[in-house]
């Protein structure tokens, strides 16, 4: 019987070290981990690798951003922070989230008693060890890209999307996007170009709407797919003063360009790179000031993004 106690003890084994780079990775997975993260006996390093980044991944997404942020820093799972000491992960954790270390530290303690608190709840006990491995559900963006035309009365945003299906059979994919006004009173019409078929558009919040993406066809665990959504907005007062990802599933890379009036262009624009939701409108505007090319367009990529954390550009 797997408890909350032993997993917590494995996963602060885990972190020591390089954490999930560790040369010996299957001495470091204890049974614990290895039951919640379905990591057979037979896998190679690669393998245990994959599932035991995989689910610390999507069990992070339940937790509050800084507190996920801190976490995947300490498994070495997020990109930018596989550093050779946990030390070092934890300090660039801490300037990530504007702490010190001593915080940085905490955030990581509180992340792996929640992470081991979700994993058991999720958990159904032992299972026959002949029994297949959970598949991970729902899909990742490879890359991303998203062109905006604001040169025009009615604001145009065409979406390009690079996914891979992490489940077999997936038949849809969940699309959204945030507005200024409130959405009842601004027109946002959305166009397949090629990928799908648009079946749902509904109110998610006040401000955003999402949309539901039929698949030509049933896509197996695997396999790549491409779509183009295009997006024009009727009312360019219903559009916020920045252009974000904010991804919930995971996402290599996010290729942005926007077109601006150059008649309008605006005074400066600020670059947003792994910053939280609530901070994106905050008054101080703060960060790497970026500017525009003669066309008056603007051109930025982003890779490795972390899931809750906001990408892009600011203006003002």
């Amino acid at each position: 019987m797997v408890t909350i106690t032993d997993l917590v003890k494995e996963l602060k084994f885990l972190r020591k070290g390089r954490g999930l780079f560790a040369s010996q990775i299957a001495d470091r997975i204890g049974p614990a981990l290895r039951h919640v993260c379905a990591v057979d006996e037979a896998d190679p390093p690669a393998v245990i690798r994959r599932k035991v980044a995989e689910r610390l991944e999507q069990l992070a997404r339940d937790l509050p951003a800084d507190i996920g942020i801190a976490v995947l820093a300490a498994f070495a799972i997020c990109s930018e922070a596989r550093f050779r000491l946990y030390q070092e992960r934890v300090e660039w954790a801490a300037g990530r989230l504007n702490r010190d270390p001593r915080t940085a530290r905490r955030r990581v303690d509180e992340g792996i008693e929640h992470l081991a608190q979700l994993a058991i709840a999720g958990s159904t006990g032992p299972s026959p060890a002949n029994a297949p491995a959970p598949a991970e559900t729902g899909w990742h963006t490879t890359e991303l890209r998203l062109m905006v035309a604001l040169d025009r009365p009615e604001p145009e945003v065409i979406e390009q999307r690079d996914i891979v299906s992490a489940q077999d059979g997936l038949t849809e994919l969940e699309l959204a996007m945030t507005l200024a006004a409130p959405a009842e009173r601004a027109r946002l019409d959305a166009f397949v170009i090629y990928g799908g078929t648009l079946t749902e558009h509904r109110m998610e919040t006040t401000y955003r709407r999402s949309f539901t993406l039929a698949l030509p066809r049933p896509l197996a665990r695997g396999e790549p797919h491409e779509v183009a959504v295009q997006f024009r907005l009727s009312d360019g007062r219903a559009m916020q003063p920045y252009i974000v990802c904010v991804p919930r599933h995971r996402c290599a890379v996010f290729d942005l360009r926007v077109r601006f009036d150059p008649v309008r262009s605006p005074e400066r624009i600020w670059l947003l790179r792994g910053v939280f939701e609530r901070d994106i409108d905050d008054p101080v505007r703060a960060g790497e000031v970026v500017t525009v090319d003669p066309a008056g367009e603007l051109h930025l990529t982003f890779r490795n993004l972390t899931s809750g954390l906001a990408y892009g550009a600011r203006w003002g």
